[in-house]
Formats: C-alpha cells, structure tokens, sequence
C-alpha cells in the first residue's frame, strides 16, 4: 500500500510541478486507474491533494482588499504579488497587460481543474463502498465548481472541460465558451456537491461537507445572479433572478439546517475579533478555514504584513470606508454634523464595536503596553488589527498561529439578505434574522430594518442606489467582512467599479505642526509637517506633507488625501482580467477580452 500511495501521490503532484501550463499536464506514472482507486483510503488522499493546492491561503485572504477603495497598501501600483487574482494592486494605473498578465500572477492556469477532472474519471471502482465514493465525488464537484467560479470571475466567457484531457487532444484548443454554459455547468457541480459531500459538519474547519457546500452555492449564484443584473451590457437581466433564488434557497437551507450560527459569548466588544486571532477556529461559526499550528511550524504572517516595514504593503482602511460603521445605538455616524472634521480619537468612540476590533484605538495593548495607529506601518491612521495577534514579537517574525476564516455563516446569512431584497421579497422576519442578527452579535443596540437611505452611502460609494434596505446590507457586507477578501468580487458585481478610482483618504488632521495623541494616553503619536524639526518629540512620527504624494484637503488642515501622484482611472472592461498573450499564442481559438 504505501509504494501505491506514493506512485498516486506523484501521478497528483508530478501535474502539478512539471509545468505551469495546462498543454503540458498528464500523468507522469504508469500507474493505472483501477491500481489508484481501488479503496476509499486511495480516495481520500488523491482528493485531499485538492485543499492544498486550491484553497487560498492566509495571506491570499487578508491581502485581497489591497487597493479595492476599502483598504489601500502604502506603495500604489507596485508590481507586488497578485497570484490571487483578488485584488487590482497595479490595476488601475496603465501598467497592466496581457503581456504582463503572462508573467505577472498568471491566472490562466489549469492543472489544478486537470486533476479534478482525472480523478472524476477514474473513481468510481465498483470494489469501493458506494458512500464513500458518494462523498468523494461530491468533494471533487465542489472543487470543479470554486476553481471555475473563481475563474469566471476573472476572465467572464472561459473554455469549459469536464475531462482530463491530454496534450495531444484538440478538444484542447477550444474557443471559450459562453458565460451561461460555464455558470450553468458551474450549478449543476454545486447542486451535485450539496447532495452527496459528507453530511456531518467537520469540527476542525478543514474538510468539505454538504453544509459548506450549500455556503459556496450561496456566494455563486448571488455573484451570478448580480451581476447579470448590474451588467445589462450581457444581456442576461432576463435571469438574474433564478440565480438569486437558488442563492436564497441554498442559504435557508443552511440556516434552517441548525448546524452553524454565529459565535457569540456574550461579549460583543471580543466575540468579532475572537473568529480572526486564535488558533482553534470557532466552528460553531467558522465552516473552513486556512489552519495554521506551532506544534506543525505552520504559521501565517498577519501581523508582519500589517506591522513591518519589509515584510507586508502596510495595508491601511480607507477613511471614508471607517466612515460607514454606525454608532453603537444604530444611529449613523455621518449624520453628525461636520463627521468628518472630527478628530481620530472623538471619532471612533461610541461606534460600532467591531471598529474597534478591526483597527488600533484606544484601549488597544500589545503585551499591556497601549499601541495607538504607528504612522510608520499605516498612512491613513487606520491601522488593521483585524487578524493581528497581540504579542508584539509578531510583528517582525512572520508567525502567526491563528487560523484565517475561508467560509463562515455570517457571510450566508449576509448572501441570503441580500438575495431576497435584490428580489423584492426580504421580510421584517428576514432582516431580523440575517443582519439584525450580526448587528445585535456586535453589541448595536438598535438593529431595526431602515427606511431612509443614507445620504453618505449614495454620494460616496453607490449613486444608483436609492434602496435603504440595500444600501445597509451593503454597509454591513462591508463591515462584517472587511480584509476577507470579498470587496473586490463586490465592486465587480456590483458594477460600481469607478469605486477603485476614487480619492484615498486618512484621518482629519486639525493643524500642521501640532501633536496629536490618537489613543488618549497622553504620549503624542503623529505630526502633520512640512519638514521634520530639528528636535524632535521621542515617539512621535512626523509625518511630511510634501503636497506630491500627501495633501490635506484645506492645505494647511483637513482630510488627510494620499497617494495624489498616482493617477487611478477606471473603465468597463477593466470587470474582467486579460487572458494572457502567451495562452492567446498558444490557442489562436481564444478571443481576447474586450479592451486588452
């Protein structure tokens, strides 16, 4: 058995490492099928081969805000790490091609779809218990259907193979095929996935069952469903509520199913950040998650890559982003008159809890020592804290032990909102149970269905919404999920992709040259300057204004505006990535997309 298990073992991974590209894969064994599925236990370890290669990993989660108008990282534009295909970090500036999409985070990559296919193929031994093939076909479907909804994102019309082809196949070299083939294809794995994956909840957040696959269904086709109504351009409005129906109906039967709710200890200024920190994910609420452990030396970097000077982008929230939390009773905060002339330490007081267990404020220690927002790792003031352990040593060593969430039930509860008012049939009930209860878990103590929309909501991020029930679930997806790695695919369904091109900003500054104490602890933190002084304060970051890169908006005063020499533009084709010049060379069959 173990001389088989390894030939299996490199009939997975030897398609993986040999070559990047799809042409290339086959076998690198002689192994046959009927030698490599000829038990459950064959089974199991070519499909665990999957989660390690198609699952994001921590950093892939928490870095995909980066430059998605909700966060943004200190150096605009850099050519950094977009393997994700989450986040348009050089997106927007004309730096992006097809040419570099070929050598840059190559989205365009198909092993992984080939070894789902393979095996596909070949499990169904007639010797193996039929449960057991049940439950691992229905594994492999949910792995067919992310890898090509994640690729329809990307990419809109992509070529769909549901066999393992090999290099010699012409079938190979296919055009695209249509949007409504793929996502149809892409629900019937799905609907395949929910009936047959295991049916018991997996208490350690890392093995696919019929309950995450109801998640998944969810998130699919509330992003399909969308967008075939914010994109008329396809179209495809005519069938955006079918695919809106099937995301409520998939999320109410999660919810009624009774297996997850959110986690909650009573403690709503901890109960939020405790999902992000420790190194047990809560599966009560966390249905999979990226696991990381010292006893296995598997860490993940959160801290070093929002606290250090080399390791990360220093990624910082957007003010007007920290402008959507509400107040602690419900209220909204840009009501207040003049809100945005009022200073760092006023602002975030008496807000939505989960503010302040997703940034640095004030009452905010690391190993009892208070760590207001430090200008040298955030340049808007609004620091992430979201996924950052407290043990300051963290923040320069890369080994953070907490398991990162990659599917939890209040982002079904959010889907199944929002599907069901994108519908025209969200109820008083519904709103109470979904986003009233995400609200009342975060300790806001009014969490009634609104009836006004919210003047700030349609100025500064969705002008043709005037929907006050959309427009608060939208806030609350915000919120719930900032740094998990779902605005960008938002803003593209949504069709509110001029968005990415809007102003970065950072907090109000009252005076140049005058020290500020953002935590309230009485040791000054940051100044605003032209220059640094000659004598400066020990602990105090000046922070220069040099009105290139950083203005103030009154000159001399006032929001803090960044980035100013990085022109951002926006344009439609840009909802969909390039298909890269090098897989056009090698298929002549395949179109580019529109723009590129």
């Amino acid at each position: 058995m173990r001389l088989k298990n390894i030939l299996l073992f490199f009939l997975l991974t030897g398609t993986l490492s040999s070559c990047k590209k799809f042409l290339d894969k086959g076998p690198t064994s002689s192994i046959t099928p009927d030698v490599a599925f000829s038990s459950s236990t064959d089974l199991q370890l070519f499909v665990n081969g999957f989660y390690n290669t198609m699952l994001p990993n921590a950093d892939a989660i928490f870095g995909s805000d980066n430059s998605t108008g909700l966060a943004l990282p200190t150096l605009y534009g850099g050519l950094g790490d977009n393997t994700t295909g989450a986040a348009p970090t050089y997106y927007l500036n004309g730096q992006f091609t097809s040419a570099l999409e070929s050598s840059v985070g190559n989205q365009w990559n198909w092993s992984n779809l080939r070894n789902v296919n393979y095996f596909l193929q070949n499990y169904n031994n007639p010797a193996i218990d039929s449960t057991d093939k049940a439950n691992y076909s229905g594994i492999a479907h949910f792995f067919r259907a992310y890898f090509y909804y994640n690729m329809l994102k990307l990419y809109g019309d992509i070529p769909w193979y549901s066999t393992a082809l090999q290099p010699s196949d012409t079938a190979l070299y296919k055009p695209r095929d249509p949007r409504t083939l793929v996502a149809d294809s892409i629900l019937a794995d799905i609907n395949y996935a929910c009936q047959y994956s295991p049916a018991t909840p997996d208490p350690s957040c890392t093995q696919v069952t019929k309950w995450l696959a109801y998640a998944l269904k969810s998130r699919i086709c509330l992003f399909e469903g969308t967008f075939r109504k914010y994109h008329t351009e396809l179209n495809l409005v005519s069938t955006a509520a079918q695919w809106l129906q099937q995301a409520a109906g998939a999320a109410d039967t999660l919810i009624a199913s009774g297996k997850y709710h959110l986690h909650t200890t009573g403690s709503p200024s901890t109960d939020y950040r405790a999902l992000f920190i420790n190194e047990t994910p809560s599966n009560d609420e966390i249905m999979l998650a990226a696991v990381y452990s010292d006893a296995l030396s598997k860490w993940n970097d959160a801290n070093s890559y929002f606290t250090s000077s080399t390791a990360g982008v220093r990624l910082s929230f957007n003010h007007n982003f920290i402008n959507t939390y509400l107040n602690a009773d419900g209220s909204r905060f840009t009501d207040i008159p003049s809100y945005d002339t009022i200073e760092f330490q006023y602002e975030v007081q008496h807000r939505d809890p989960r503010l302040s267990q997703t940034i640095r404020m004030a009452p905010y220690t690391q190993d009892g020592t208070p760590a207001p927002p430090a200008f040298a790792y955030t340049y808007t003031g609004y620091q992430p804290l979201k996924f950052c352990q407290d043990n300051p040593m963290l923040n320069t060593n890369s080994e953070n032990n907490n398991a990162v969430s990659i599917f939890r039930y209040a982002e079904v509860l959010l889907n199944d909102a929002e599907a069901k008012e994108e519908l025209g049939t969200l109820t008083a009930t519904d709103w109470n149970n979904t986003i009233g209860l995400i609200r009342t878990r975060a300790g806001i103590t009014n969490t009634a269905m609104p009836t006004v929309a919210d003047p700030f909501l349609v100025n500064t991020y969705y002008p043709d919404i005037t929907d006050p029930v959309l427009l608060e679930i939208r806030r609350e997806r915000g919120v719930e999920l900032s740094l998990e790695g779902f605005r960008y695919d938002d803003i593209r369904r949504w069709k509110e992709g001029p968005d990415l091109a809007r102003t970065f900003t950072g907090l109000y500054v009252p005076a140049m040259n005058q020290l500020l104490d953002l935590n309230q602890d009485g040791k000054p933190d940051v100044c605003f300057v032209s220059a640094t002084p000659s004598n400066p304060v020990t602990g105090v970051f000046y922070f220069t204004i040099d009105n290139v890169t950083s203005k103030l908006s009154n000159g001399t005063s006032g929001t803090l505006l960044l980035q100013q020499n990085s022109p951002r533009t926006w344009a439609d084709y840009k909802y969909y990535y390039p298909i890269p010049l090098t897989e056009i060379q090698l298929n002549p069959n395949l179109v580019q997309n529109p723009g590129w």
